[in-house]
């Protein structure tokens, strides 16, 4: 620290105003008995003089700053005491829940339970082959059905693949017999779970023969209300998305 005398007049009655006057004047005057330390120090002084509040406003902030640092310790050592007992929650006691991812449905076994059950017989008697095969597709042909009553925006949805299917079937390895029995066993399985939405693979293939098939039994299916070909994200011209009428008087879903 510096102690700067300052010449004093005997005539000035010092206030704090008057000493920033007086000091004004002396530095005013760049007296060359100063150094520049001791007139640095004398600048200083003159700030603290023409703002008083501002060393207090200073003092003031940092008093608040050390009293919020001193706070925030004391609730972090209350936290630390209400969690001392505490212990952390063992994961092996919490159940792994897992989803299964869908699965196609195996059309050989369809076809098997279908002969063994011996359902859908009426459906059977009135598909016919012939009829079908009458109306060959090509393999790479966008297959479209609907019946006149039905709503164009459903339609669309169905196009698009916005309506989620409940199964689906992959007719691949098929002969047309287990073909045709998967897929009426499939529709069957629908509508006991009153679902309204299928998906039937047929694949593409060379001559489109499963695929010829598909179409012509479809459109033949009472309860088929509508068919498109899939979006490519889901199979594309190699599969069809079936839209199914609902089991109005289905036991299992009383209204």
């Amino acid at each position: 620290m510096y102690l700067v005398q300052i010449p004093v007049d005997s005539d000035y009655n010092f206030t704090p105003l008057s000493y920033l006057a007086y000091f004004h004047k002396i530095m005013s005057k760049h007296d060359s008995s100063l150094s520049k330390d001791q007139f640095n120090l004398l600048k200083a002084f003159k700030k603290q003089i023409a703002n008083p509040q501002s060393s207090k406003l200073s003092q003031q902030a940092e008093s608040k700053k050390a009293q919020a640092v001193e706070e925030e310790l004391e609730d972090t050592e209350l936290f630390k005491k209400a969690l001392s007992g505490v212990k952390p929650i063992d994961n092996g006691n919490i159940a792994q829940l897992r989803t299964k991812p869908s699965k196609k449905v195996d059309a050989q076994i369809l076809a098997k339970r279908a002969a063994a059950e011996g359902c859908a017989e009426q459906e059977l008697t009135e598909i016919s082959d012939t009829q079908a095969i009458l109306n060959p597709v090509a393999s790479q042909a966008a297959l479209s059905y609907r019946i006149a009553t039905l709503q164009h925006k459903v339609f669309e949805d169905l196009k698009a693949g916005k309506i989620r299917w409940f199964e689906a079937v992959d007719l691949h390895g098929c002969t047309v017999e287990q073909a045709r029995a998967a897929v009426l066993q499939i529709i069957q399985m629908a509508k006991d779970e009153n679902q309204n939405v299928i998906k039937i693979v047929h694949g593409k293939g060379p001559e489109a023969i499963l695929k010829t098939y598909v179409n012509g039994w479809l459109r033949q299916h009472r309860d088929v209300l509508a068919f498109v070909s899939a979006p490519e994200n889901q199979g594309g011209t190699g599969a069809v998305l079936v839209l199914l009428k609902r089991a109005e008087k289905n036991p299992k879903y009383k209204q």
